[in-house]
């Protein structure tokens, strides 16, 4: 029989901890405090230890997360506007906008086609003597392998910096995200693995004069107040989102184990010849924020989920070489970012998606034929 499978669910996931929620933003009400206070402290606090860093600095989105962190290297080690920062061709185009936010230049490598994300062996021909920095972006809540990308930047003395946008939780022997390089971002957008009600993101680090110069940046370039010692932003995290946040950090490491089992049914139950799966190899600590799938007539077969009562989503369908905002860069090839961009479907997953749909996801999936549904 026909179901009905969103995509994403935000309401229904917000309101299993509607109570707690509501708790927190009545406190921060009452407080009277509503910016730069308590609730941001123990956020950072919270989400500092949970990353296995020392700060955390709570800001506006992920994309001026990745921006301040990026231009706060640059001043602290004195990059040219010509420096160069590596990231990978197959992405949302805020991790390339943040680098030329910064003021430097982004240089675009293709990606892995084992597991889609970048690798030392699709970085080593793009670094010259003008690459600062590597940006792995840990794409569908899987990380890159981050020993071998630190081994590599060690060679050749250059920073890393992670876009841990989607990988909440993720870890690489056990090490989570955003405790490898020199810093890391994170974006809380609704739809993430550890969403806000709003805009929210933060950057981690272990390195304490980083931290300080990106938290002056995002309080428009100030040490103390009326003291702008650098020309900053307004890109503050305010005291009701961190409120929320602080709250749904407690489950966020039960929704990572909950999706992980859904992925784990994608993996067993579809069976189609049309049909490449996204991961090969061990995935035991991915976070699984988008469960993609590839399919040479993606349109077709997405139009057949659709008919099935299956809602998906096509992620990054134009990859960013070829994106009309870097048309003036040197053309590249990609070609593995270029299929990919092609072929990419994402089908449903959630913290509050059932098994049972997800079995019924698999068989509309099987079933495609260019048919509808029975």
């Amino acid at each position: 029989m026909k179901q009905s499978v969103p995509f994403l669910n935000l309401q229904g996931i917000t309101q299993r901890h509607q109570t707690e929620i509501s708790e927190a933003v009545q406190q921060v009400i009452s407080s009277g405090w509503y910016l730069n206070g308590e609730s941001l402290a123990r956020f950072e606090a919270k989400f500092a230890r949970y990353c296995g860093v020392q700060w955390c600095v709570g800001v506006s989105n992920g994309l001026d997360a990745l921006t301040l962190v990026l231009t706060a290297l640059k001043q602290l080690k004195g990059w040219s506007d010509d420096a160069e920062v590596i990231l990978p061709a197959h992405t949302f185009i805020a991790t390339a906008l943040a680098v030329t936010r910064a003021g430097l230049r982004p240089v675009f490598c293709d990606v892995s086609e084992q597991n889609y994300l970048m690798h030392v062996s699709t970085i080593a021909s793009c670094i010259t003597p003008q690459t600062r920095a590597l940006l792995p972006v840990h794409l569908y809540g899987q990380m890159c392998n981050m020993p071998e990308i630190m081994k590599l930047a060690d060679e050749y003395g250059i920073d890393v910096v992670e876009d841990a946008a989607q990988a909440h939780g993720a870890k690489s022997q056990e090490q989570k995200a955003g405790a490898w390089g020199t810093a890391a971002a994170y974006s809380f957008y609704p739809g993430k693995n550890l969403g806000a009600l709003g805009d929210a993101g933060a950057v981690v680090t272990r390195d304490a004069a980083l931290a300080e110069r990106v938290r002056a940046l995002a309080n428009y370039g100030a040490t103390q107040k009326y003291h702008h010692e650098f020309v900053g932003c307004n890109c503050r995290m305010d005291e009701i989102q961190a409120a929320i946040l602080s709250v749904k950090l407690d489950f966020l490491d039960a929704d990572n184990e909950h999706r992980r089992e859904l992925a784990s049914l994608y993996a067993q139950h579809i069976h189609h010849p049309e049909i490449v799966l996204p991961y090969s190899g061990e995935t035991d600590e991915s976070v699984f924020h988008i469960y993609p799938i590839f399919c040479e007539r993606r349109e077709a077969l997405q139009k057949h989920l659709e008919r099935c009562g299956v809602s998906t989503l096509v992620h990054y369908p134009i990859p960013l070489h070829r994106q009309n905002a870097y048309k003036d860069l040197p053309a590249c090839s990609c070609p593995v970012a270029e299929r990919l961009a092609d072929t990419e479907l994402s089908l449903p997953i959630s913290p509050i998606l059932t098994k049972e749909e997800v079995l019924y996801v698999c068989e509309a999936v099987n079933s495609f034929r260019g048919k509808p549904c029975r």
